[in-house]
């Protein structure tokens, strides 16, 4: 399987460079992973998709400004720092730029007195590992010293940071936005529950990793990155309990996906559990939780589209972008939305 297979031409202009005025006013595009139909909505039509007895699994993680500017002590040029992982109290893996500017031991400040950091360490693949030093509490300096890092491919300042947050966020710690979830509003959401449908959430943090180009020819070859997760036993018996009684389990955008087949079993056990997961699904997956996603436009070639390609099947997704383009819809993290159902196990095995 190469990578060359997960292409498509996007036109630059169908980029979303800021979100839409109002939340729940995204287009959705209903994909059908059986039979490769197509429906186009908008996202406050989503309720209409759902039945009583389902199961909406939604990621409550909370982005950090993890974005930092700083200059080196030494010398006073300046430093971009992106906080990708945390490792303890104080210390962290990140991405340095420009990295070869910045050495083992260099220090860097960002507020004086207040906010600096020591490179303690230069991994392999060219990340740094960091100690900071701080005065008073970490998140409330860093809410003052840090951005949001948007996606490379938004070039435009970002107004209102809430709007990179979803309405449900609260456990900080992502580098980036579950965008599937942006589209949600309050009264969405009271209505899917009004419906008989279960709302349970997990926590996964998103890495700036899922912005990371997959550069081998072969699918199989890419090594995927690792994010941490969280999943508790409420929301295990929420899923296992909806699964029981026939409804199906929804998850909101792929890092819920990718969290609930981390932690499914074959045998259908859903055990709660927290810890790094960098399960990389593509066509020839079986999914073992998951009946229905939610998810907004991927990349070309990205490990995202494989996964919904595994999913809906590849050939249904392509078809599915190319009706998009063709239709103008808005594509990737300030984009609009798709609602899949899966294929059934024989597709997944054809397809």
């Amino acid at each position: 399987m190469r990578t060359s297979d997960f292409y498509y031409d996007l036109p630059e202009e169908l980029i979303a460079q800021h979100p839409p005025l109002v939340r729940g006013e995204s287009r959705l595009l209903c994909l059908s992973g059986n039979t490769g139909e197509v429906k186009h909505m908008t996202f406050s039509d989503l309720p209409s998709l759902l039945l009583p007895g389902d199961c909406l699994v939604i990621n409550n993680t909370r982005v950090i400004p993890a974005r930092l500017l700083g200059v080196r002590k030494d010398t006073g040029a300046a430093v971009e720092i992106l906080l990708l992982k945390r490792l303890s109290k104080d210390t962290w893996e990140t991405i340095v730029r420009p990295g070869k500017k910045v050495r083992l031991g260099h220090e860097i400040v960002f507020i004086p007195g207040r906010l600096s950091c020591v490179v303690e360490e230069v991994m392999d693949t060219g990340n740094r590992i960091i100690r900071f030093a701080f005065e008073g509490i970490w998140e409330e300096i860093l809410d003052e010293a840090g951005t949001m890092p948007l996606p490379p491919y938004i070039h435009e300042q970002l107004e209102d940071r809430e709007r990179y947050q979803t309405i449900y966020a609260k456990d900080p710690g992502s580098a980036a936005a579950p965008t599937a979830g942006l589209h949600f509003t309050k009264e969405i959401l009271e209505e899917i529950k009004g419906m008989g449908v279960t709302v349970t959430e997990l926590t996964l943090h998103v890495g700036l990793g899922t912005f990371r180009p997959v550069k081998s020819g072969e699918v199989t070859e890419h090594v995927m990155h690792s994010e941490w997760y969280s999943f508790s036993q409420e929301a295990s018996d929420q899923i296992c309990a909806a699964k029981e009684r026939g409804g199906r389990v929804i998850a909101v955008g792929t890092t819920s996906c990718r969290t609930l087949e981390s932690v499914a079993c074959k045998d259908s056990a859903m055990p709660p559990s927290s810890g790094w997961t960098d399960i990389f699904i593509y066509p020839g997956y079986t999914f073992k939780c998951i009946d229905a996603m939610i998810t907004n436009f991927h990349l070309p070639e990205s490990t995202l589209i494989m996964l919904i390609s595994a999913f809906a099947g590849k050939e249904h997704v392509l078809t599915a972008y190319r009706e998009a383009i063709d239709q103008k819809y808005r594509f990737f993290s300030f984009g609009d939305a798709m609602f899949l159902t899966k294929m059934d196990a024989e597709q997944q095995i054809e397809r």
